[in-house]
């Protein structure tokens, strides 16, 4: 992968050396079967998910998207490096495909591996507007595979996404269907003791929380390539053979904990980046996140990738096998996850000492209070004074040091985390940033708004940045829940401590009570989206403008040429 500078000289110098490819996509109302329900949705030439759009690292791309519906739509680039009025966010980048037009994207492919796209109009992305891109690279790859497969995962509803987003503002727990029962009061009773356990309910009781808000929205069917569990999506291969598997989430709002009991996983590439190999039983793939992982299945028989949701809600399951037809068994959900107050301590104002019997009240978490003690700094940008334990003394610093969401393997063994993850080879050379830019991710349950720095997206300020610098994020977070952070049109190096090795990613996801720092080179001039990539968080504000000023003659943007107003995000 090429910095973009090198990619944009050698673009300008050799215009003729690099044919374009063309590209067809209709957007179209299309019947979504997931084995548990029917539902219209919309898709990309006639089905969801759309095609796997394959592309060449080097080539000049146009494609023509039509748009069939009756409203406004779009396409982002989810991933991919390009101009930013090609990114396809209406109000930012562009003004949107109306109905019955067709919009031509075109830009040059400056890097490789496995990303997707998907609407960012309403909530055409959850209703099934979403498909994957896979980026052969210019050179050979550094690991070997004899064959691929992409496994994309969503989370279906059979609710539309305007409907689902009118219930939670109505009862944010609306789609709460893992609350706490009397039986587990008498678990944790004998675990905890009565006191113990009487203090801890009255303390969320007067909160108006809940230990089972770990997924907003569940009562979901889990999706692979657009398949159910019961319809049961196969890839074949021989045994032996090396599989390189494409996951990638396009979920609305699902995290998901990803095994194939009977095969070990070596993680490749995260986020279509390259990465040092490694072995893990089992990996967490947050919203918008890809990973590419190998195995390599020896035996003749099936094997069942199972994906359990965080919250142990719902699932999605294919299976490898040699051939059609063959099964392998299926794991029951693990129990639930339950949140504990260790992932309330980023929360302003909370006395730990006597959190029992704490009247919170309507809890506002836009407070201008930051995260006392939560300055991670062990090692740079990262609390490794409050590590989050697993089993078997497994640590996690990317969680905080207590939290219910830890994960663990099911069997025991290496579960991914974020700090495993080193750069196959720096993208950029390592250099201090020139500033730092902290960013709050705040909220209110009760009332479901979801904001950055206490200010929701239609009452904020755009975040501008100068090309060329190198900016320091600080992402704080004051809420209950897990934020898959995406920056478009620029890589986020995602701090783990690892200097000019730290991994390059589009998304970065942030867990509750923890801070967690990236860089970004700004080599993107004109004007971003930046937000949280849970749908419906991103709906009700936990969003941003950034706006990139100066840089190339040629490239260089008008901003502030389109309305905040001027279409959906």
């Amino acid at each position: 992968m090429k910095p973009r500078f090198l990619t944009g000289l050698l673009s300008l110098l050799m215009p003729a050396m690099v044919l374009a490819g063309e590209y067809d996509l209709t957007v179209d109302r299309v019947k979504i079967d997931t084995g548990d329900f029917v539902k219209e949705g919309i898709g990309y030439n006639g089905a969801s998910p759309g095609p796997v759009m394959r592309f060449k690292e080097g080539e000049n791309v146009r494609i023509n998207v039509t748009n069939n519906l009756d409203e406004m739509t779009s396409i982002h680039w989810h991933g991919l490096i390009l101009p930013f009025n090609q990114d396809g966010v209406p109000g930012i980048s562009f003004p949107g495909i109306k109905p019955g037009e067709t919009f031509t994207y075109e830009f040059s492919i400056q890097q490789a591996g496995t990303y997707w796209f998907h609407s960012h109009s309403g909530f055409q992305e959850p209703d099934g507007a979403y498909g994957a891109i896979v980026i052969e690279p210019e050179g050979r790859e550094p690991f070997r595979y004899d064959r691929e497969y992409v496994v994309q995962l969503t989370d279906k509803h059979p609710h539309s996404g305007d409907r689902i987003m009118r219930n939670l503002k109505m009862m944010p727990d609306y789609y709460n269907r893992e609350q706490q029962t009397v039986g587990e009061f008498f678990s944790d009773v004998s675990k905890n003791g009565l006191m113990n356990t009487v203090s801890d309910r009255i303390a969320w009781g007067g909160m108006r929380m809940m230990k089972a808000d770990v997924e907003d929205v569940q009562g979901f069917t889990g999706l692979i390539n657009g398949k159910g569990p019961d319809q049961n999506w196969t890839g074949l291969f021989e045994p032996g053979e090396r599989i390189r598997l494409r996951f990638i989430n396009s979920s609305a709002m699902t995290y998901f904990d990803i095994r194939i009991p009977g095969l070990d996983m070596t993680v490749v590439q995260a986020d279509g980046n390259n990465v040092q190999p490694v072995n893990v039983d089992e990996f967490r793939i947050g919203v918008a996140e890809t990973y590419d992982v190998i195995v390599r299945p020896r035996d003749k028989q099936a094997y069942t990738i199972f994906a359990e949701s965080m919250g142990r809600s719902g699932y999605a399951r294919a299976t490898l096998a040699p051939e059609e037809g063959m099964e392998a068994a299926v794991p029951q959900l693990r129990d639930p996850a339950r949140l504990t107050m260790a992932d309330m301590s980023g929360m302003p104002g909370m006395d730990h000492g006597n959190m029992a019997g704490m009247d919170h009240g309507d809890m506002d978490m836009n407070s201008s209070e930051g995260m006392s003690g939560m300055d991670h700094s062990n090692m740079e940008g990262m609390d490794h004074g409050s590590m989050a334990m697993g089993k078997g003394g497994q640590s996690d610093p990317f969680y905080a040091k207590g939290s219910g969401l830890v994960p663990t393997a099911a069997n025991g063994g290496k579960f991914l985390s974020y700090a495993d993850l080193k750069a196959q080879d720096p993208l950029y050379e390592d250099r201090e940033p020139t500033r730092e830019i902290e960013l709050r991710l705040t909220g209110n349950m009760e009332r479901y708004t979801w904001s950055i720095n206490g200010v929701k997206y239609e009452d904020a300020d755009p975040i501008r940045l100068k090309y060329g610098e190198r900016v320091r994020f600080k992402f704080v977070n004051e809420t209950m829940m897990t934020h898959p952070m995406h920056l478009h049109g620029m890589w986020s190096i995602l701090d783990v401590g690892a200097d000019q090795w730290n991994p390059i990613k589009h998304t970065v996801s942030v867990q509750p009570g923890t801070t967690v720092y990236m860089e970004t080179e700004v080599d993107g001039p004109g004007q971003w989206a930046f937000h949280c990539h849970l749908s419906y968080h991103a709906a009700a504000g936990m969003f941003r403008k950034v706006i990139v000023e100066g840089g190339p003659e040629s490239t260089q943007a008008k901003t502030d040429v389109i309305a905040k107003d001027g279409g959906e995000v």
